[in-house]
């Protein structure tokens, strides 16, 4: 019998995966729960145009505008996977508090956002499901309500949480994805790919946010720029390094750097284009969770904890607060 998936945030990456996953089950099976973009993709579906697989492509799965709209219709109704592909925001209830009533006893949660450290609230609250963390390399954008723009990369990186305590799951999820056309690596500890992402996102996202500049362009601005990053993105390490990734090196910083520098144009961070539409941005998950961790294991970060500051307050004037 075919999975039934509920992917809870169908923004440009929900709805990608929503429609490899519809390549492996019937679009019937997945529920998508939308916000901003419920009209148009209630009454039209999403359509991607994909480097990657073609142009104008389409997925019709059924769409409510919450969990327990969804639930409304069929209270007995479980959920083979719940996948969370929303930003990472401390909102009150949390996600893992609104997904609560489409949990059951075979429900496996998969984690598909940015930031660090994340995990911890869906292992507290679902102590007995199966947990999923992921590493997510998809350029995506959603250009319009329920019509995405998608290039010519897609990886996901699966582990379970904690460490090395259900690979079973994580294997067949990535199965699953695969059977839709998907690229999947599978890791016993996926928090080191976690951090190699993060080396990037935790410098890239705020700084460009701050400068209103992308990545190239920072670089470039002033003779100092380059020297400023290497030392945000040597913090960061120190802190991967401090929880036990020695892997996240000077070495993987200094490709990182050649990788920006290399660039024409350069990247615009996700956090960059929330601040230029005043959105909220993922500051805590991203930035203020390595905060915290260099303050639990006595590292010194200076650097990154005046971005902090200065995100947080980017972010407040935006109407945004804890």
């Amino acid at each position: 019998m075919a999975p039934r998936i509920l992917v809870f945030g169908t923004g440009s990456v929900g709805t990608v995966y929503t429609y490899i996953l519809s390549r492996a089950v019937p679009a019937s099976n997945i529920v998508t729960i939308c916000r901003s973009n419920f009209d148009a993709a209630s009454k039209n579906g999403f359509t991607i145009h994909s480097s990657l697989w073609g142009d104008n492509l389409k997925v019709q799965p059924v769409v409510f505008r919450s969990v327990d709209e969804a639930l409304s219709l069929d209270a007995d109704a479980h959920f083979d996977y719940v996948i969370i592909c929303s930003k990472a925001l401390p909102t009150v209830p949390s996600t893992a508090e609104l997904i609560k009533p489409a949990i059951s006893a075979k429900t496996t949660i998969v984690l598909i956002q940015n930031g660090i450290a994340t995990e911890q609230p869906y292992s507290e609250l679902f102590p007995d499901n199966p947990l999923l963390s992921t590493v997510v390399y998809l350029p995506a954008t959603q250009i319009e309500p329920g019509i995405v723009q998608h290039k010519e990369v897609e990886l996901l990186h699966i582990g379970p949480y904690p460490a090395s305590s259900n690979t079973e799951s994580a294997a067949r999820f990535s199965a699953l994805l695969n059977a839709g056309g998907a690229s999947t690596r599978i890791h016993e500890d996926v928090q080191f790919e976690r951090w190699s992402k993060l080396l990037v996102n935790a410098c890239w996202n705020p700084v460009c946010a701050l400068a209103r500049s992308r990545d190239a362009q920072i670089l470039r601005s002033s003779p100092e720029a380059k020297d400023f990053i290497r030392e945000v993105m040597l913090e960061i390490s120190a802190v991967a390094n401090a929880c036990g990734y020695s892997g996240i090196d000077s070495a993987l910083v200094e490709h990182q750097l050649g990788r920006a520098a290399a660039r024409k144009v350069g990247v615009e961070p996700s956090m960059m284009a929330d601040a230029l539409a005043r959105r909220n941005m993922e500051v805590e998950a991203i930035v203020g969770n390595v905060v915290r961790l260099a303050r639990d294991h006595n590292v010194n970060t200076p650097m990154l904890a005046t971005i902090y500051v200065l995100a947080t307050a980017l972010n407040n004037s935006f109407g945004f607060r804890l």
